[in-house]
């Protein structure tokens, strides 16, 4: 398999995985429009080494992950710690589900886990 066609494969796990569509993804990198995503996706262009940055940063994996050098996304020597996307309509709700909104020990608890994941951006 072509270096290239592993890299458009990778990306396209990356972000699907993230349930991220090509327009969200292009918003949150700088620089790159949604048609750019389609195309390093699709092999039809390799994407330039500091759209690979980006993609490495926003989704905590190695570049040796994304080049297809081994199928662990934290690399050999990487520690993976994924980001959360508190932004993400299904975080939202997992957390509205989680605490009762009729205790104020909740409501605090819920404000807090807010609070880290905020700061985890």
């Amino acid at each position: 398999m072509k270096k290239s066609t592993v890299v458009a494969e990778r990306l396209k796990k990356l972000r699907e995985g993230s349930h991220l569509s090509q327009a969200k993804l292009a918003e949150q990198f700088e620089g790159v429009m949604q048609s750019a995503v389609y195309r390093y996706e699709s092999a039809e262009s390799f994407p330039p080494y500091s759209v690979l940055m980006q993609y490495a940063d926003f989704f905590d994996v190695s570049l040796d992950y994304i080049f297809g050098r081994t199928d662990n996304p934290q690399g050999k020597l990487y520690k993976y710690q994924p980001k959360i996307i508190i932004e993400d309509e299904r975080m939202q709700d997992f957390i509205e589900m989680c605490f009762d909104p009729n205790t104020e020990a909740n409501a605090k608890l819920k404000q807090a886990l807010l609070s880290l994941l905020e700061e985890q951006k």
